[in-house]
């Protein structure tokens, strides 16, 4: 292995386990849950927002944490943001009461929302463009798979019950990890070069305007049921939300024009094929995210498996994401082009087959062969969108695309889990039961597939020729 090399991989070993411990602290602090309220008292609300403060706080301030990379150095925020998370980590594991907790969760988040964004960042710009492809099928891997991961590890940290520190374990489990990767990290980063410093004031009505936006879009999806708001009341707030996002971007292109350092580089969304990339790999993972809550349901209070024995169960579809997302940065380019349009189809054919074959038990060992086909499909679908999406943008707006990614893809997997898992539990709830109750929930998320490799072609067209035509060459505009 060359020196370039042991670079490279040193580089993507501390921002992927960075991310990969952001990614998976939902599902850990969900798979916890139980034992948290076993062990600590208060509210239903506050209980609740143990949950929920972290995916609250990291969506509102995501986009922010990309534009303080951008100004301030992609490689320093990173650090500061996974210091932070490993000392937010530690809170959460001392926290002496429920409203602790909560506050401990909150600084999760923004930590995680500092740490996150400069991954993707980082990649595009510090990684050779030969190893760039494996890179971020990788980080596609990570980003993916981080639930089911927490999943696993949450139930097997409470389960083992180490030291007598039952939950708290899940969260302190973070801070030697932190540690680890802090030293390492100064030593690795610090031999980037230095990004040209950015003096220009940050976007402070814009951070305001999306931290509304996103709160009103996000709370009613994620804490309305447990708050009591009528269906009508969160469709109306999230609706509000997703208005304030439109008027959000609005202000950001009219910054742009004034030349005044927009928090979102909304140009970002111009070239080609990018809007329609992250529609298709925000579909993607907003079907992924539906489609593990509600298997994840169906497996421990349908069939009756442990939080843990629910983990282990799609562990198939992680090993299939993994060799197919390995395999994907060796294909010719033709074959990736391809890839983004055939794997949804491919997941949707598994949602539906899995339904239908789970309705009286868990189907083994078929099961666990059409969750190899789910994850090899789900690769196949996601990592080549994200490597052509950062092949077509420019270094200066890596900032700006990871944030778009970041940002969007949480939104899917939240609107994801409260469609798709919303219709599974009103079915529950109305007593239906077999196909009646598993076959709905895996028709909408098969659609809404279908309409993702809609979007995937669209993405993945050849960017048309806009180069001019020296005089006498014929038409202007055609190829030479």
């Amino acid at each position: 292995m060359t020196e370039s090399n042991r670079r490279t991989a040193a580089l993507l070993t501390v921002l992927l386990t960075g991310q990969a411990m952001a990614s998976m602290d939902t599902s850990i602090a969900a798979v916890a849950a139980p034992a948290i309220r076993a062990d600590l008292a208060g509210p239903p609300a506050v209980q609740q927002l143990v949950l929920a403060g972290y995916t609250l706080t990291f969506a509102v301030l995501v986009v922010v944490g990309a534009r303080l990379g951008a100004r301030h150095g992609s490689p320093r925020v990173f650090l500061l943001g996974l210091a932070g998370f490993t000392l937010a980590s530690l809170a959460c594991g001392l926290a002496p009461g429920p409203v602790a907790l909560v506050l401990a969760r909150v600084a999760q988040g923004a930590a995680g929302a500092l740490m996150v964004p400069q991954v993707l960042s980082l990649i595009q710009s510090a990684v050779p463009a030969a190893a760039r492809a494996r890179a971020i099928g990788a980080y596609s891997m990570v980003l993916a798979l981080g639930v089911a991961a927490g999943q696993v590890l949450g139930g097997l940290l409470v389960t083992l019950d180490l030291g007598g520190l039952t939950w708290r374990v899940a969260f302190l489990v973070n801070v030697p990890v932190g540690v680890v990767l802090q030293l390492a990290g100064r030593r690795v980063l610090a031999g980037l070069p230095a990004d040209p410093p950015r003096r220009e004031p940050l976007d402070l009505p814009g951070a305001f305007l999306l931290a509304a936006a996103m709160l009103t879009v996000v709370l009613p999806l994620v804490l309305g049921g447990d708050l009591g708001w009528p269906g009508w009341v969160r469709a109306a707030v999230a609706a509000a939300g997703a208005v304030g996002l439109r008027l959000f971007l609005g202000y950001e292109s009219r910054r742009a024009r004034r030349d005044a350092a927009p928090l979102l580089d909304v140009a970002v969304l111009r070239h080609p094929g990018v809007p329609a990339g992250l529609l298709a790999c925000c579909v993607v993972m907003g079907c992924y995210a539906g489609f593990l809550f509600v298997l994840t349901l169906r497996l421990q209070d349908g069939l009756g498996f442990t939080a843990l024995a629910a983990g282990l169960a799609f562990l198939p579809y992680a090993s299939g994401f993994a060799l197919c997302g390995l395999a994907v940065a060796r294909l010719p380019e033709r074959a990736r082009a391809v890839l983004p349009v055939a794997g949804p189809p491919v997941l949707a054919a598994v949602v539906v087959a899995l339904a239908g074959l789970a309705t009286a038990g868990w189907p083994w060992p078929a099961g666990s062969v059409l969750l190899v086909a789910g994850g090899a499909a789900h690769a196949a679908a996601f990592s080549p969108l994200v490597t052509r999406l950062t092949a077509v943008v420019p270094a200066g707006a890596a900032a700006a695309l990871s944030a778009a990614v970041s940002t969007g893809t949480l939104l899917a997997a939240v609107l994801g889990v409260t469609l798709v898992g919303g219709l599974h539990l009103a079915l529950g709830a109305a007593g239906r039961h077999g196909p009646a109750l598993t076959l709905p929930p895996a028709l909408l998320t098969a659609g809404l597939l279908l309409a993702g490799a809609v979007a995937a072609r669209r993405a993945t067209r050849p960017a048309p020729d806009t180069r001019p035509v020296p005089s006498g060459t014929g038409v202007v505009g055609s190829r030479p």
